[in-house]
């Protein structure tokens, strides 16, 4: 293979840095980062049901017998053995359905840790 007259004989001897003090760099201003406007008119909402303690008993039973395992929106509509209709789940349309979620996790979390119960009739 023959090599091209435009290619140098080592891949370091193109390869030069100028090191002048004489030439003054210009600093940069920092970029100033654009400032986001968020509109979160339920973020109250949901940072009030995150900070929610479980300390009581009475409440965490309340609680988890309260809020379902599972979606109780969710259908399928059967007529003859087949499925004519089936509707999907609904919670995630929920704009709390987390912070509710967690809610139940922790006083389930409760029961199991702190006060010893079978939290197996929750489940």
């Amino acid at each position: 293979m023959e090599r091209s007259h435009y290619e140098t004989e080592s891949p370091q001897a193109d390869r030069f840095i100028w090191i002048a003090s004489e030439i003054p760099v210009k600093s940069q201003a920092p970029v100033q980062p654009s400032l986001k406007v968020s509109f979160a008119p339920l973020k109250p909402i949901r940072q009030w049901l995150d900070g929610i303690e479980i300390c009581d008993r009475d409440t965490a039973h309340v609680l988890c017998s309260v809020i379902p395992a599972q979606c109780p929106f969710e259908r399928t509509i059967k007529f003859a053995g087949r499925t004519i209709l089936h509707i999907p789940p609904l919670c995630k349309l929920n704009p709390f359905y987390d912070q509710v979620v967690g809610l139940r996790f922790r006083s389930l979390c409760y029961l199991a840790d702190e006060c010893g119960e079978d939290i197996s009739p929750y489940c």
